[in-house]
């Protein structure tokens, strides 16, 4: 496994090494020593699956006094994966990272605590696989505005499908009052 660190301080790209054969193909998914590689202190502590149609954009999301590291893959299709900073004390707070993900390179994202999370489906649908660094809790979520002017994220063109709670976040300005507040020290 290629590990390599974007720019953005904590947030990797894993590129896997895949065998290929006559009789299909093998690459090694996940190992408890990436933890250590890429700095998960606590390991994953919870895995999750979203499948989406062509279209949809979830998030930009995050959790607020919970905050999750998260290590992303696409296991069939093809989603546009963005990663925003928004650790108030970080150098590179407010800017992102964006990377096609999906089934043909195998790549992974790790996202670490501190950090708002979405993506877009390219292909006609899309199944993302994600381990957590901590629980999720519907009582803690946190959002930014997937099309704030601040971020001034390029998402792939073409139609947009966001869930009522997406379409109503709040753009970084309002939300950079709560992260200061709880996140001062990430």
């Amino acid at each position: 496994m290629k590990i390599v660190e974007t720019g953005l301080s904590g947030l990797y790209v894993l590129t896997p090494k895949i065998f290929k054969d006559s009789r299909g193909e093998f690459h090694e998914f996940f190992r408890e020593t990436f933890n250590s590689e890429i700095g998960v202190a606590g390991g994953f502590v919870q895995e999750n699956v979203s499948k989406s149609s062509k279209g949809v954009l979830r998030g930009l999301h995050y959790q607020v006094r919970k905050p999750q590291g998260k290590l992303v893959s696409c296991l069939s299709g093809e989603v546009w994966d963005v990663a925003v900073d928004l650790r108030p004390s970080s150098a590179t707070f407010g800017q992102h990272f964006g990377i096609s993900l999906n089934s043909e390179t195998r790549q992974q994202l790790y996202i670490p605590e501190g950090f708002a999370h979405a993506f877009y489906t390219v292909s006609e649908t899309a199944l993302i696989h994600y381990k957590c660094t901590s629980y999720y809790d519907a009582s803690d979520e946190g959002g930014v505005i997937y099309n704030d002017k601040e971020l001034n994220i390029q998402w792939p063109d073409g139609e947009t499908l966001l869930s009522d709670k997406d379409s109503a976040l709040p753009p970084l300005s309002e939300a950079k009052l709560v992260l200061g507040d709880v996140w001062g020290d990430l």
